[in-house]
């Protein structure tokens, strides 16, 4: 590693524990996925920082969530703005940068109040997933803003509102970003033992639809078409499909009523992951053997939904990218190791438009998505002095992407 930027990692590491009270105070503002307001405060605190780098702000309505109540009929429901925060578009070297600023614990989660249980310890909600690791990206920024090799380098941060249920909203910014730069940075939490994701699989969240006919269970059952029990069998057949890649979650089920009446209406939501793009269709074809084995006479099934996000295989300009990210890991004397896992994230949107990117930049957290997340605060630093070295290595012409 160059003499020369390690001045600069020493600053990098130097503030880091001056953004205690920040990490607080972003997590203690609600920002569930399906609290607008919220996720619109947490992206209020963040975009000053990013504006005092000289980064221009752009705000991007998002169109509603769409989804399908119990009683089958469609919804909305409505989320924050998305933010992108760009400077020097003009620069011959262009990188993507990308947060998301809602979590999975909504206004009427219990789990609202953030914590140094020790030292080194952040116990609440959204520390590790992911307000811990917009902080370490603006930090890496706020680093390369202070070198003087910065003018090499133009980079885009985009801070979306939506990627717990899915980015399907953001996925026309990230298609568009993935277009106009050369790789990407995401700052999903690692995993809790520091390691890297090296390739994810794909999802799609299914909902299907069972439509029967109701009858009186006593008097004329016969004449009823069951709903409930067509949908077990269902859940049952789909859920047989796993195979090799392929994990399927039977996740959710509604339906029925009144004991005395043969249910005509039965709701099933469940989600897939796929390890391979022939997993999509497979499945398609496979869903439409099992209705047809078990609709008609009364049975009838709507399938809504599909895959948001393919799979993010291994190729060969994530893996320099990779490469490059262990050599600065080695420099910094910071173990690091790639795994690969059955999570998905922005990043499998960004490669699938051919972006190829690093997606767990974040802070070392562990149980998130539960009341039990928890994030090692010194981590904050030290992740930020990953992608601050990288940056500056590309930047200052010691690592060139062709």
């Amino acid at each position: 590693m160059r003499e020369d930027y390690s001045p600069h990692l020493q600053w990098t590491a130097a503030q880091a524990p001056l953004l205690r009270d920040e990490l607080l105070r972003l997590a203690n503002q609600n920002s569930g996925s399906f609290n607008p307001r919220g996720v619109r405060a947490v992206a209020e605190m963040l975009a000053p920082r990013f504006s005092a780098l000289g980064a221009s702000a752009q705000w991007f309505e998002l169109p509603p969530y769409q989804s399908t109540a119990d009683d089958g009929t469609q919804r909305e429901r409505a989320v924050g703005p998305a933010l992108r925060l760009r400077l020097r578009p003009e620069a011959p070297l262009q990188v993507f940068l990308g947060g998301h600023l809602d979590t999975v614990y909504g206004a009427e989660h219990p789990f609202q109040t953030a914590r140094f249980v020790d030292d080194d310890t952040v116990h609440g909600p959204g520390v590790a997933d992911l307000k811990g690791g917009l902080l370490a990206m603006w930090l890496a920024l706020a680093t390369l803003e202070r070198t003087p090799w910065r003018e090499r380098v133009g980079w885009e941060v985009l801070l979306n509102p939506d990627e717990e249920i899915g980015s399907t909203g953001s996925a026309p910014l990230l298609a568009e970003a993935a277009q106009r730069h050369r790789f990407g940075l995401i700052y999903e939490p690692s995993f809790p033992d520091g390691s890297l994701a090296s390739s994810r699989k794909g999802s799609g969240n299914f909902e299907i639809l069972v439509h029967g006919r109701a009858a009186h269970a006593g008097r004329n059952p016969q004449d009823g078409r069951n709903a409930i029990a067509a949908a077990a069998r269902v859940i049952d057949a789909i859920n047989g499909l796993q195979r090799e890649g392929v994990t399927i979650n039977p996740a959710y089920v509604r339906g029925g009523g009144p004991l005395n009446v043969i249910p005509d209406f039965c709701l099933f939501k469940f989600n897939v992951r796929t390890q391979q793009a022939g997993d999509e269709p497979w499945l398609q074809g496979e869903l439409d053997r099992i209705f047809r084995a078990h609709g008609g006479d009364g049975i009838v099934f709507e399938l809504r939904g599909g895959f948001t996000r393919p799979p993010k295989p291994l190729a060969a300009a994530q893996e320099r990218l990779m490469d490059w990210v262990l050599d600065c890991g080695r420099a910094l004397e910071l173990p690091l190791a790639f795994k690969p896992t059955g999570g998905c994230c922005d990043g499998n949107n960004l490669a699938a438009h051919g972006l190829p990117n690093l997606d767990n930049l974040g802070v070392v957290g562990r149980d998130i998505h539960s009341d039990r997340e928890t994030m090692r605060y010194s981590s904050l630093g030290e992740r930020a002095q990953l992608s601050a070295l990288l940056l500056m290595r590309v930047a200052s012409g010691e690592w060139s992407w062709t």
